[in-house]
């Protein structure tokens, strides 16, 4: 058996836009998390979905008060490891291009281009340079 079949799963999980709660989430706990990259953007939303222990993020905060331009990504991830999170789904409100995509579609994807600008994009700041592959950026597992 390898080291990955071994591993209980805990599943992360980001809400966007108007997804602050997971319906059907289970023995539901609301905890802080604190990371050296300032505060997440809530607390984190512990607890079990069909036997699968969850953590959930909404990744503007509840009620939505933080703007994206002002998201603090890094507390937000490292929130989720330091929970134990080995695998993360996010989840977004998003417009297509492709009209064979109308609204109401749910969409997987297995590559992104990132066009943010205006947002530290690394945990390696100075005194540590490390270079994170980003070829294959979504788990198989998944």
């Amino acid at each position: 058996m390898s080291s990955e079949q071994e591993i209980q799963p805990v599943i992360g999980v980001i809400g966007g836009s108007g997804l602050y709660d997971i319906d059907g989430l289970e023995n539901k706990e609301w905890r802080r998390v604190e990371t050296p990259w300032g505060e997440p953007s809530d607390e984190l939303l512990f607890g079990t979905f069909e036997g699968v222990q969850c953590v959930f993020l909404p990744r503007h905060g509840r009620g939505h008060p933080i703007p994206p331009s002002r998201l603090n990504f890094r507390a937000n991830i490292d929130a989720l490891k330091r929970a134990g999170v080995t695998d993360i789904l996010s989840l977004s409100a998003v417009g297509s291009l492709k009209e064979e995509l109308p609204p109401g579609h749910f969409v997987l994807v297995d590559q992104f281009i990132d066009r943010s600008f205006a947002r530290e994009k690394s945990f390696f700041d100075t005194g540590c340079v490390a270079h994170v592959g980003m070829a294959d950026p979504v788990s198989a597992r998944v």
